[in-house]
């Protein structure tokens, strides 16, 4: 991509938790990274934080030191194994759409001075439809909903659709079927959940791709891993780096801004 261009902002979250959106993301960073793009991951699940652990880093410093005026932004950057460049979150900084004003021109100043060029900016968006969500969600370009075929994460995930597309009015909505048997029923629980959707919404919930559950994929959490590094030849590293592909097949939606504060701007702005 141009690096004039914005990044395209991919916006991840969840119904529910325990659906392993926090895995998608860092994965599907890890698999973007590998087809050369430019990845960042900002952690905005702000009650947990934890996309650093997933990746296997430690990262002495947050969002909240710049919140705090303690630290600049591209003194909390960690750059992984992978490649891919971490914005680590603040467990306990519940909303920052809530912030004073000056914190939140400050936070804005801080991404307007990281002149770097990034393809993708994936945000690890915290589960449910909490206003701090919501804004997370409206600021992106893309929203990821990551469901498993579970009664409970199905009603949950629908709730949540419901939320974007009645009452955010939001557009671009995909669907990460995770932890599934098989790319078949990957896809037949994609149908069911749009076919309710185009029902009662009216709203096409575009099918991004499907992760089989993978025992590997756990050995991988367990070793702070990601799978595409631990087992590079299982069926969930092959399913990541197809939804990477598909990812990069994605038309690009042009922005104003070449920068990540264009983001900001929209999330912390409105």
């Amino acid at each position: 991509m141009d690096k004039r261009m914005a990044p395209q902002v991919i916006g991840i979250a969840s119904g529910k938790g325990g659906v392993g959106k926090t895995s998608v993301t860092t994965n599907l960073a890890v698999a973007l990274a590998k087809r050369n793009h430019r990845v960042m991951i900002m952690d905005a699940d702000l009650g947990l934080a934890n996309a650093q652990i997933a990746l296997g880093v430690h990262a002495p410093f947050n969002i909240g030191h710049v919140l705090r005026g303690e630290k600049k932004l591209q003194d909390i950057l960690v750059t992984t194994s992978q490649e891919v460049i971490l914005v680590p979150g603040a467990s306990g900084v519940r909303d920052l759409a809530a912030l004073p004003s000056d914190q939140i021109h400050g936070i804005v100043r801080a991404f307007d001075d990281l002149d770097m060029p990034l393809d993708y900016l994936l945000v690890d968006i915290a589960a449910g439809i909490s206003p701090a969500v919501l804004d997370f969600l409206s600021a992106c370009q893309r929203r990821v909903v990551v469901v498993c075929d579970q009664p409970s994460a199905i009603a949950d995930a629908y709730g949540l659709i419901k939320v974007m597309a009645s009452e955010q009015n939001l557009d671009e909505i995909y669907l990460v079927t995770n932890m599934v048997g098989n790319s078949q029923l990957g896809r037949q629980l994609h149908r069911r959940m749009n076919d309710v959707c185009m029902r009662f919404l009216g709203v096409n919930v575009h099918h991004l791709g499907s992760i089989e559950s993978d025992e590997l994929m756990l050995q991988a959490q367990r070793k702070f891993l990601s799978v595409l590094e631990h087992a590079p030849g299982s069926a969930a590293a092959r399913d990541f780096r197809t939804l990477a592909e598909s990812v990069s097949q994605l038309p690009a939606i042009h922005a104003a801004s070449g920068r990540v504060q264009f983001f900001m701007q929209r999330m912390l702005r409105g």
